[in-house]
């Protein structure tokens, strides 16, 4: 079973920001590969998928689609897209394609990434563990980079419209799962500002 959801025009959402325990959730977001069998409910889906399709857009063209995947057989085909880094898929309760029309930008892939990066956010922000798998421009092995492509072997089997992209595929589910602490992380190393 999918889903496909898409930015709806002139849809602002104004509710209050987010207070400073949701901003310290964020920081410690990490990447999971490891979920329960607890299936996400679709009012769960339906709040993030949503929340991620308020992001910024160029131009505000609303670019991206969100194909969302419950199916454990489908998931299960997702996941062998690729000989590395996407196995893991198969023990998602769900898995989201993030896509880009690419009639709609020649920036989709930027926009997408802006998308998908929200929507790791608002995965967190409502419980969810969440992990990206690059799809555009990755082999299905590695050791062949110019050969059979994961994209195409998604659209093998998935209805992708031709003039879509598919940017990644994210991951999402319940985990019990507690990731090791990140290394510190000086921040003021990466930010610059320009002297006079």
């Amino acid at each position: 079973m999918f889903f496909f959801f898409q930015a709806e025009e002139g849809i602002r959402d104004r509710s209050p920001s987010r207070g400073l325990g949701d901003v310290y959730k964020r920081q410690r977001r990490r990447s999971v590969r490891k979920y329960l069998s607890r299936p996400v409910e679709r009012e769960v889906l339906d709040t993030v998928l949503r929340e991620a399709l308020a992001a910024p857009s160029s131009r505000n063209s609303h670019s991206t689609h969100l194909r969302v995947l419950t199916d454990p057989e489908t998931i299960a085909r997702i996941a062998r897209m690729r000989d590395y880094g996407s196995a893991f898929l198969e023990h998602a309760p769900a898995v989201v394609l993030v896509e880009g029309d690419r009639t709609a930008t020649d920036l989709w892939r930027e926009n997408a990434a802006i998308t998908a990066t929200a929507l790791l956010f608002a995965a967190t922000d409502a419980g969810l563990a969440s992990c990206w798998v690059h799809v555009n421009g990755r082999p299905c092995l590695k050791d062949q980079p110019d050969g059979a492509q994961a994209e195409d072997y998604l659209r093998e089997f998935l209805p992708v419209p031709a003039e879509h992209g598919i940017l990644c595929a994210v991951a999402l589910g319940y985990s019990d799962f507690e990731p090791a602490a990140l290394p510190p992380f000086d921040a003021g190393t990466h930010i610059h500002w320009p002297e006079k």
